[in-house]
């Protein structure tokens, strides 16, 4: 039986991921549905700091800082097991916003929430920048391995790139070079990237080559 954090791992968030200004955001209400799916008693909580000003004390969900910008903390626990995450309050640009309102540190936590929640597993590959959790992305790669065939095709074009890079003559007879073989190029890459790389590598550094001589 799979644990719930491997289960949370290998969970596909994709659909349930908003994009704002780049970023990807989960949402934390569909998040937590899931959490609770896995563990029926976890529970979260906002951390709260205490604000003295002469002999009044008051906590407040959030801590000000020495700009006057805030940070907010979440800790989530799923099976008995803390995690936490801290996260700025933001703007829509993703700035730290100076002396924030109420409804700027609420959003604020409940998109701390949902990176807490990451840290548990589940849509954890988003922060990493990927776009597929880690067993779908394996099998993905697995789906696209190149036939023998096209393996050996795709070897004997990247030698003969490889060959043009050592006897190009000018930046300009490069890129046309370059952009005339994009096609097969692009299935170099995606079917052999390790190989990709070697090419892509020589061929910014014969441009650069270029680049220093007309200097």
């Amino acid at each position: 039986m799979r644990s719930g954090v491997s289960n949370m791992l290998a969970l596909n968030v994709n659909d349930h991921v908003e994009k704002k200004n780049g970023l990807s955001y989960l949402s934390w209400a569909w998040a937590w549905a899931e959490v609770l799916k896995i563990d029926h008693q976890a529970w979260w909580e906002a951390h709260e700091w205490q604000i003295s000003s002469g002999d009044s004390h008051r906590m407040v969900p959030y801590m000000l800082l020495d700009d006057k910008t805030a940070m907010v903390r979440v800790d989530v626990y799923i099976n008995d097991i803390k995690r936490s995450c801290v996260l700025p309050v933001m703007d829509h640009r993703n700035k730290p916003i100076e002396n924030p309102n109420s409804f700027q540190v609420n959003t604020a936590i409940m998109r701390c929430l949902a990176k807490a929640i990451a840290m548990h597993g589940l849509g954890l590959y988003i922060y990493a920048g990927e776009d597929l959790p880690m067993e779908e992305e394996k099998e993905v790669k697995e789906e696209k391995k190149a036939p023998p065939q096209e393996v050996e095709n795709l070897t004997l074009f990247a030698e003969g790139l490889l060959n043009y890079l050592d006897i190009a003559k000018d930046e300009k007879g490069l890129k046309s070079y370059w952009k005339a073989n994009q096609t097969n190029i692009d299935k170099l890459k995606a079917n052999m990237p390790d190989l990709y790389e070697v090419v892509l590598n020589k061929f910014k550094e014969t441009k650069e080559s270029f680049t220093k001589e007309e200097a």
